[in-house]
């Protein structure tokens, strides 16, 4: 009987499997464990015991969720290692965390994480896996620290708007209210609006969320996707002067003590919940038109 001849495709065949780097991958979890554990400490002592960026190890457990269920996908093909660009891009990484380290500027030590996972993909299994890797990889960017710079130059310029939005529209709902900068007077009360609801740190969190909920539904249609990211900016926004407005009324009809407690903590969840449901009634209003036209979710 003949033999026949091997198959061609993707994946290699049964005749030829391909190793799956183990000992590669072992010495790698050890090393990047010795690295990032004091990291990950740091992290949650400081920028991560914020309510502000405490989203932090959130992405950081969905990056290695999604990175452990593409680990066939990933190491299961021929490894084609770059070894150019990956000691480059290792070598930069390295540089960024000596420095981040050693200086305490904690944003080059979390993002040099992402650099040498990049780069011990490439030296591992080459370009074709960060490519199949790329969503992960980028989603990491919303666990590194804002810079300080950043927060500050966008912080007071949106709790204005902020404020401005909740004033005009509790005045065109009849409450005696008035607004001095960001300081909101009603009744016999005074509120500032603190720098947590100027909605940036909550606008990067949902920002997350909604790019892990594009990843997970699949969607094909890359308008779909880009509408999607785009529109949670406005919702973000919304959601966030809900927030001052329920704070701003509570306060209103029972007391400072009452809207700076437990009340405060349940408008957060408020923001949150609101933002939810218009992000997601915004991918129905996207299903109803990108659904029909090939937009569906992708069959895995």
């Amino acid at each position: 009987m003949a033999q026949s001849a091997p198959t061609s495709g993707a994946f290699p065949s049964a005749q030829s499997p391909v190793k799956f780097p183990v000992w590669s991958l072992v010495v790698f979890c050890l090393a990047f464990g010795v690295m990032y554990v004091p990291t990950f400490a740091t992290l949650a002592n400081t920028t991560w015991a914020t309510d502000e960026q405490g989203h932090g190890p959130l992405i950081l457990a969905a990056c290695a969720w999604l990175l452990w269920g593409m680990r066939n996908d990933l190491f299961g093909r021929p490894a084609k290692p770059a070894l150019v660009p990956g000691f480059l891009l290792l070598s930069l990484g390295l540089a960024m965390y000596v420095v981040g380290r050693s200086q305490r500027v904690i944003e080059f030590e979390a993002s040099s994480l992402i650099l040498i996972l990049v780069a011990c993909l490439l030296l591992i299994q080459g370009v074709a896996a960060v490519r199949r890797a790329w969503f992960p990889l980028l989603f990491l960017l919303f666990m590194v620290p804002l810079p300080g710079a950043f927060v500050q130059a966008l912080t007071l310029p949106l709790k204005s708007v902020v404020s401005m939005v909740a004033e005009q529209v509790l005045y065109w709902a009849g409450y005696p209210i008035g607004r001095n900068g960001v300081t909101l007077t009603i009744g016999p009360y005074q509120l500032l609006v603190a720098d947590a609801c100027s909605g940036l740190n909550s606008l990067f969190t949902l920002e997350a969320l909604g790019l892990l909920y594009m990843n997970i539904m699949n969607y094909k249609s890359k308008a779909r996707n880009v509408i999607l990211a785009v529109g949670i900016i406005p919702i973000s926004f919304i959601a966030n002067v809900t927030r001052v407005i329920i704070l701003v009324l509570i306060t209103y009809y029972l007391g400072d003590e009452v809207g700076q407690g437990f009340a405060h903590e349940f408008a957060g969840l408020v923001l949150f919940s609101v933002a939810l449901v218009l992000t997601y009634g915004l991918d129905r209003l996207l299903a109803a038109r990108f659904d029909d036209m090939g937009g569906a979710r992708d069959g895995r």
